[in-house]
């Protein structure tokens, strides 16, 4: 059974965006047809394998007038599409938005990646400032722009809410990635810099140097950082005080790297990972894409699929999801509101990033979601700004787990829930007897969504897992790099990007449930998801083409850099396309005045030369300056974006991209719908407790007094 059987996509244009958009839904059963869906590219080609083409007008007519979602990229006539069919879900994905001052400026992935700001957090803190911020590998703000599109088409898709519009703006799906740093520039904090101070968060997770490569280690906790020290032997520095606690791990911080560098040169990266994970310290090693196309673990869970591309067959990502389905007693309808979650209620056992970032979705979609935290310190996030923006309109309670009484109380409310959500270690919630077989008893049509490192089966499910180490070994960080520069473990990219896959399978799997009257179990695996991203480099690795770092520079245009700009690490990021664009430039640098008649392959050739020219015109101006020549001359280009910069663009206060709140603003959502978003204060630790026991359960303030004397409540 597959998820979306029944549901008709159709997918308008040649973007590489709505590809992905297509792919996520083809993949989970969804009936996809193209119009015009464009060619020449391997990565394209493997996103559209196996959607259907409309090519004549009669046939296109017919795929639009039945479609449920309609993703379009590129020019298209709207009002001709609601003429064939009003009813259907219209998403619109475009660089900048349809609206605003931008929304008709040149893009490409580079330069979106330097406008929204995530090239000033990808690869992490640098040592030097002379290093060029980059972008990350595989045409990745396409990814990140059809899994909005996914996730937004998916939830206006369900029901109540026909011939909705949705806006995808890549930039803005981009910018929403870092919602810790937006919210810190929203809020008035100071904001993140690119130069490495102490140990640029080395002491949380941090890259070793192995005989063959390299591991990526992450003893966050004072337990486990003792527990990786008798892991290494308990090297007689150990006892040094200026490692005892985190705090002067990081004020030490060079020299406790190159201590424990001296260990891990005499290991093989594996060894080590192995090493850390046998001692419960989250490790793993730093792989190429090529070394996950067949592992135990991939076998075990089927991973790939066979796919003919440019003559061969190659193994091609499946989805992540995991997906099982549980027969339900009866179709389930979603009660109709202003939302298209009006009426559901999701209890939310996620914490950090990942999980919130699903329910965050959902909530501003419109669902009830109740988050269960522990108490005393709640969810890590709220340390941060991360769950004034994570938290948005949910409601907290907050509960002892360890008592029975408590796992009742749980137990009720998943009674009466739609989705539960979860993200703690493999077998946590079945041995507190909230898992999906327990919950079935109560309530068979509960979709239960369990997310985890790689996945709930297999030989490495029971792996120690975190996103920035699930980068690390996916081969995602060691491509993020210039050629000559050792790989670090950048942002959180991985958790944030879940998010989006994760609030799309969910409105899917409400779907279903209300139109097959099947009851979905999701087994999400992070590191599948990765690899389900990372298409461009697993597929050209297969076909011959070794993914190697490439720092900015492109198999397909040239120049396709970044320069350093007048001013504190200020840069500007430069794409030609085409021999037009190039003449532009050629006419607005000097240095270049010589040069026009040069075609792409002879621009490849004469790199050295035109990076010299547009090295001394840039560090002229400033990038600001520069991005404005570049532009009104018809090249795309973006200056280096901080978060400050965003928060003050004009461009996104005219999308109302910001939500206000009593000290500043704190990012929205990367999509603008016909129908909004629902918004609200994030709750205090457990302060919604009463009324969620009042309103859900019935019980009485006595009783509830009851539980929280007794301890159960927090």
């Amino acid at each position: 059974m597959a998820l979306l059987t029944g549901f008709k996509l159709v997918q308008i244009g040649g973007g590489s965006a709505a590809a992905v958009c297509g792919r996520l839904l083809a993949d989970v059963g969804a009936q996809v047809t193209c119009i015009d869906p464009g060619a020449g590219s391997l990565l394209l080609d493997h996103l559209n394998y196996g959607k259907a083409v409309a090519a004549d007008t009669t046939t296109q007519r017919n795929v639009l007038a039945s479609a449920n979602l309609i993703v379009r990229e590129g020019p298209c006539d709207v009002t001709e599409l609601r003429r064939v069919n009003a009813s259907a879900t219209i998403v619109t994905i475009s660089p900048y938005g349809e609206t605003g001052p931008q929304a008709d400026d040149l893009a490409t992935d580079l330069t979106l990646f330097f406008a929204s700001g995530i090239s000033r957090l990808l690869t992490g803190q640098v040592d030097d400032l002379a290093e060029a911020p980059i972008r990350p590998v595989g045409e990745q703000s396409a990814f990140i722009g059809g899994l909005a599109a996914a996730c937004a088409g998916m939830h206006a898709s369900l029901g109540n809410q026909p011939g909705a519009s949705i806006d995808v703006s890549i930039h803005e799906a981009l910018a929403t990635l870092a919602m810790t740093e937006l919210a810190r520039a929203g809020l008035g904090r100071k904001s993140w810099e690119r130069k490495r101070l102490t140990d640029g968060n080395g002491a949380t997770v941090t890259i070793l140097p192995a005989s063959d490569g390299y591991a990526a280690i992450s003893p966050r906790e004072e337990k486990q950082w003792a527990s990786w020290l008798e892991a290494m032997g308990s090297p007689a520095w150990g006892d040094d005080p200026r490692f005892a606690k985190k705090a002067n791990r990081v004020s030490n911080w060079d020299a406790l790297h190159a201590l424990m560098s001296q260990w891990s040169r005499q290991h093989d990266k594996q060894s080590i990972a192995d090493t850390a994970q046998r001692a419960h310290v989250p490790s793993f090693p730093l792989r190429e894409v090529a070394e996950h196309l067949d592992t135990p673990q991939m076998r075990h869970r089927r991973y790939y699929a066979p796919q003919d591309l440019a003559g061969k067959t190659i193994q091609r990502p499946g989805t992540p999801f995991g997906l099982s389905f549980v027969a339900s007693n009866r179709r389930q309808e979603t009660p109709k509101g202003p939302m298209p979650l009006s009426g559901i209620r999701v209890l939310d056992f996620s914490w950090v990033i990942a999980g919130p970032t699903t329910t965050r979705y959902l909530a501003a979609m419109g669902a009830e979601v109740i988050k269960v935290e522990a108490p005393g310190k709640g969810d890590p996030g709220r340390a941060t700004e991360l769950h004034s923006v994570l938290g948005q309109a949910k409601k907290s309670i907050a509960i002892d787990l360890k008592k029975p009484q408590a796992i009742e109380v749980v137990r009720a409310l998943a009674a009466k829930s739609d989705i539960l959500i979860e993200n703690f270690a493999t077998g946590v919630m079945d041995r507190l007897g909230l898992g999906a077989e327990a919950l079935k008893a109560v309530n068979p049509n509960l979709i239960y969504i369990s997310a985890s490192g790689m996945g709930r089966t297999g030989p490495d499910a029971q792996a120690v897992a975190y996103g920035t180490l699930l980068q690390c070994y996916s081969g995602f960080a060691g491509l993020n790099r210039h050629p000559d520069v050792p790989p670090r473990v950048g942002f959180a990219w991985l958790d944030p990007m879940c998010g989006l896959m994760l609030a799309f399978v969910a409105a899917a799997a409400l779907w279903h449930r209300q139109r097959v009257g099947g009851v979905a179990r999701v087994d999400f695996s992070m590191i599948e998801a990765m690899l389900w991203t990372m298409a461009e480099p697993l597929v050209t690795t297969q076909l011959g083409l070794p993914a190697k770092p490439m720092g900015n520079a492109s198999r397909h245009h040239a120049p396709h850099g970044a320069w350093r700009c007048a001013g504190n690490d200020d840069w500007i990021s430069v794409v030609v396309r085409t021999d037009a664009e190039w003449r532009g430039l050629c006419d607005l640098v000097p240095g270049l005045a010589d040069m026009a008649a040069l075609d792409s392959g002879q621009r490849r050739e004469a790199q050295p030369v035109i990076d010299a020219a547009l090295t001394a015109w840039a560090v002229a101006r400033s990038a600001a300056a520069a991005a404005e020549s570049l532009s009104k001359a018809g090249i795309p280009a973006a200056a280096l974006a901080r978060h400050g910069d965003l928060v003050q663009s004009p461009h996104l206060a005219v999308r109302g991209f910001w939500d206000k709140q009593e000290t500043g603003v704190v990012p929205g959502l990367p999509w603008r719908a016909s129908f909004g978003r629902t918004t609200g204060p994030a709750p205090e630790l457990g302060a919604d407790a009463d009324h969620v026991l009042m309103t859900v359960l019935g019980l009485s303030p006595a009783r509830i007094a009851d539980l929280r004397d007794s301890g159960v409540l927090g």
